[in-house]
């Protein structure tokens, strides 16, 4: 009798002992992902800066470095550059800041309007009307030997500068 309360008793043990890994070992790995990931942030090149002539705003695509091979057209991420003067630039991105529609540049108005409810924004990206709380969400960005360079893997945020 003893022998068998013994094996049951080795039993739950081993079965406590699974149960125990099987969810402690994504939770180990959930809490120490932030320090084995890099960020997922990059400098990406974009475009030569000769293809944003100045006092225009263009839209650029650029591959999304957090992307993997399966995700085809769906890793091409799409900003809006504004060459403002010389190598002044603003790269925002297309979605608008109250519920994330793209948003589409006129230039004879020289305003980003969002299609969803009406958001409107002036060229430099603050808020001109409607629902959005703030202004367009905007890109650091660099220029190297004549090419424009995106900081990718951004995720645009509140907290960030207006």
């Amino acid at each position: 009798m003893s022998s068998r309360r013994g094996f049951l008793f080795k039993l739950g043990l081993a079965l406590n002992v699974v149960g125990a890994a099987l969810v402690g070992i994504p939770v180990i790995g959930f809490i120490t992902a932030p320090m084995r990931r890099s960020g997922g942030q990059s400098w990406i090149q974009v475009a030569a800066v000769t293809n944003f002539p100045e006092g225009e705003t263009r839209l650029a695509i650029y591959r999304n470095p957090v992307s993997v091979e399966w995700d085809g057209a769906t890793a091409n991420t799409a900003c809006w550059v504004r060459h403002v003067q010389g190598d002044r630039f603003q790269v925002f991105a297309v979605n608008c800041t109250h519920l994330g529609c793209p948003v589409r540049w006129f230039a004879q108005s020289r305003l980003f309007m969002c299609p969803c409810h009406g958001g409107v924004y002036y060229e430099d990206g603050s808020r001109a009307s409607g629902p959005p709380p703030r202004g367009l969400f905007e890109y650091d960005y660099q220029i190297r030997e004549g090419q424009l360079w995106v900081r990718g893997g951004q995720l645009p945020t509140l907290a960030g500068p207006v």
